[in-house]
């Protein structure tokens, strides 16, 4: 089997910590696998003194390897800093799809009677977060305004509505909701034009366009009755996973995903994080959650598999299975009603993915 190279952004305060325990399931001893990894220092302090070179080295270095793992990382607020390294990611790698999925954790009551899982399909780049930004007038004064300049593109739209009916495919669920297009037919309804034709090309997926503000309202009065997969703009998206992962019971509870594609919609890179942020309150306490960045490498490793072969979906599903398995035992951290810590909480996880291959090594190939 050749080796399987993960690109790894390291970050800042509970965001690297949180790495750090988590790269143990990626072991190569515990998965039996050859897995290297080659390490990139995104630290605010290293993006500073690098003037963001370090970003752009490590884009590069993931976009060759084809598979990347991200710790959280600070954005600071001044205009002349150096900004977010997301954007530089996601521009490096060519990334066009974010994908990020709610589910039930065992043991942990979720909100408005939600079970099915949530996929909230959105857009990488452009949107809000790749607007030009500027104000005319005095200063402070009344008749001041703002104005910024947004955009997307067809090919965003395109590979946003098409790995939303791809997932809906897999998960047997409905592709629900959709941009406000009443409102901005020319804007925002250019996704859901691409909405629109990728259903004329699947159609044995449940199609249920809604417009936001009612998926909102939808998401927590019942329409979650069998899987869902939510396409969005970058901004709508980024704020219906901060509300559907917590129906879980924790933002900490599911990874996100960046994807990059080739004109032929063929999977070219595949980046997994945390959807959550540095969490500077709970530094050096040994009490943050670390599922999300476990789950982050277990999604990495179904990705290599594409290149590296069922070996590697073997490794993925046991971190999957042992991570979830650990909180059905009980052992849970504070925010999802336990008392476990950090290190306790990922060295039961690492018991467990042992056991697991270990079991289905005695059972022979095929398990």
């Amino acid at each position: 089997m050749s080796e399987i190279t993960i690109v790894v952004l390291d970050g800042d305060e509970t965001g690297q910590e949180l790495l750090e325990q988590s790269l143990s399931v990626l072991d190569p001893e515990l998965l039996g696998l050859p897995v290297s990894l080659e390490h990139f220092d995104l630290s605010l302090e290293n993006r500073r003194a690098t003037r963001n070179g370090v970003v752009d080295a490590a884009a590069a270095a993931m976009g060759e390897a084809g598979l990347g793992l991200k710790a959280a990382t600070i954005t600071p607020e001044g205009k002349d800093d150096v900004g977010s390294p997301n954007r530089i990611v996601r521009e490096g790698i060519g990334g066009k799809v974010i994908l990020r999925t709610g589910r039930r954790l065992p043991g942990v009551a979720p909100i408005a009677g939600v079970h099915y899982p949530i996929c909230v399909v959105r857009m990488a780049v452009d949107d809000a977060y790749g607007a030009e930004q500027w104000r005319e007038g005095a200063p402070g004064g009344a008749e001041e305004i703002a104005y910024r300049t947004e955009k997307i593109s067809r090919g965003t739209c395109r590979a946003v509505a098409e790995f939303a009916f791809r997932t809906a495919v897999m998960m047997d669920g409905r592709v629900y909701g959709g941009p406000k297009w009443t409102v901005s037919p020319v804007y925002e309804g250019m996704l859901k034009e691409e909405m629109d034709a990728a259903a004329a090309r699947h159609p044995e997926v449940d199609y249920q366009p809604v417009l936001i503000d009612a998926t909102y309202a939808g998401l927590l009065s019942g329409a979650t009755d069998r899987p869902l997969v939510i396409p969005a703009l970058n901004r709508d998206g980024d704020c219906l996973s901060d509300m559907v992962l917590p129906m879980f019971g924790s933002i900490a509870g599911a990874e996100s995903i960046l994807l990059a594609f080739n004109d032929s919609d063929e999977l070219t890179c595949a980046m997994a994080e945390a959807p959550h942020g540095t969490a500077p309150t709970l530094r050096g306490k040994d009490i943050a959650n670390p599922l999300a960045m476990i789950l982050a490498c277990g999604a990495v490793m179904h990705y290599a598999a594409e290149r590296h072969g069922p070996a590697a979906e073997r490794a993925s599903r046991a971190i999957y299975e042992a991570a979830l398995e650990t909180i059905a035992a009980g052992t849970k951290t504070v925010d999802l009603g336990g008392s476990a810590g950090t290190t306790e909480f990922t060295s039961a996880v690492v018991q467990r993915i042992a056991h697991k291959l270990d079991v289905w090594a005695s059972l022979g190939p095929g398990t």
